[in-house]
């Protein structure tokens, strides 16, 4: 079995769900693969105003969003490894799962996973890298029982 990485919690606001602390560490484990072993990661739950605020800050969009990712600096070898922070808006990813007419549990793992291989480097700002990301979240989800979200229904 694959060694989980250490996931902390921090909520700025008690709206919305969140999955227990061990399905949040399986999740990562999944999405991190090789890089599960050792690593750390930080969670933080945020309302609308603080998505918005944090999202206009650092990519200059003025308006909450699901997630966001802030990779770690690189670091030298040790013991630990902080993969990096990721924050997510429970009223906004509700709100997108309904829209979508996806379950919010599906959707939570989708976000999450894909926020947490922004931290291990995948990206989309390009096409084969939005390619290569997508496959591998696609992957993961199947993984979890999770359909391809990419697909529409």
């Amino acid at each position: 079995m694959r060694a989980e990485p250490t996931v902390t919690v921090r909520r700025s606001t008690r709206r919305g769900w969140v999955p227990g602390a061990a399905a949040l560490r399986r999740w990562a484990a999944l999405a991190l693969g090789r890089h599960a072993h050792g690593s750390e990661l930080a969670l933080l739950i945020v309302g609308a105003a603080r998505s918005r605020t944090l999202n206009r800050r650092y990519r200059g969009r003025d308006y909450p969003t699901n997630v966001l990712s802030f990779p770690a600096a690189a670091q030298p070898a040790a013991a630990a490894v902080m993969l990096g922070d990721i924050v997510i808006c429970p009223e906004v990813l509700l709100r997108e799962a309904r829209a979508q007419h996806k379950a919010p549990r599906a959707h939570w793992m989708h976000l999450y996973v894909h926020g947490v291989l922004h931290l291990i480097g995948h990206d989309h700002e390009h096409s084969a890298q939005a390619r290569r990301m997508e496959q591998r979240e696609v992957r993961v989800l199947r993984a979890l029982g999770v359909a391809n979200p990419y697909r529409s229904n």
